[in-house]
Order: structure tokens, then C-alpha cells, then sequence
């Protein structure tokens, strides 16, 4: 590597629910990447192109989950459920920061 920083990708964070992690997680959720793509190896830069187009996105809904479409809603539940209950098989504790 040439000493940038980049990503581990969501299958390699240790839990899923950092910063990258969620904005992986939303980029699924509004398919602004296909599931099979979890960003290892992007740069910070492409990360936060990334975190843009997501966040362009969750602006359309006041950044509110309950403003979704009721399809989105529960593509939103459905996919936070499972991340959920992923990161905390990894030892992931709410009660922590999210990037501890």
C-alpha cells in the first residue's frame, strides 16, 4: 500500500457498526451498491464520495428511518436487524462509542 488510509471493507470491520460501517450499510439499503460490493480496500476519499450519495439520499427522508417508504422501512429494519445482531456476535457493545 502506498500509505493511504482505506477501508477493511463491512466484512472485515471488526463489527460492522462504525462509521464506514453504516455508511455501507445505508449504500445497500438505497442500492447505491449491490451487496456483493462492501468496500474493502477504498480509499477515505472514496468513502466519503460514498457517504455523499448517502447522505443526499437520507435527506430526502429528514434523515428519519419512520419517513421511509414502508418498502425502504422494512428493507431498513430488516438490514439494521441483521447488522445488529451481527456486531454484537463480534462483541460489539452499544454502550460503547460506535467506533470502540
Amino acid at each position: 500500500m502506498n500509505g493511504k488510509m482505506v477501508y477493511e471493507g463491512f466484512n472485515q470491520d471488526p463489527h460492522g457498526m462504525t462509521t464506514l460501517g453504516r455508511i455501507v450499510l445505508d449504500a445497500w439499503l438505497f442500492e447505491l451498491l449491490p451487496r456483493s460490493e462492501d468496500c474493502t480496500g477504498w480509499d477515505l476519499q472514496r468513502m466519503q464520495k460514498l457517504m455523499d450519495q448517502v447522505n443526499k439520499r437520507w435527506d430526502e427522508y429528514g434523515n428519519i428511518p419512520s419517513r421511509l417508504p414502508s418498502e425502504l422501512l422494512e428493507k431498513h429494519t430488516e438490514l439494521y436487524a441483521w447488522a445488529t445482531r451481527r456486531a454484537r456476535e463480534r462483541g460489539w457493545d452499544p454502550e460503547l462509542g460506535e467506533d470502540d
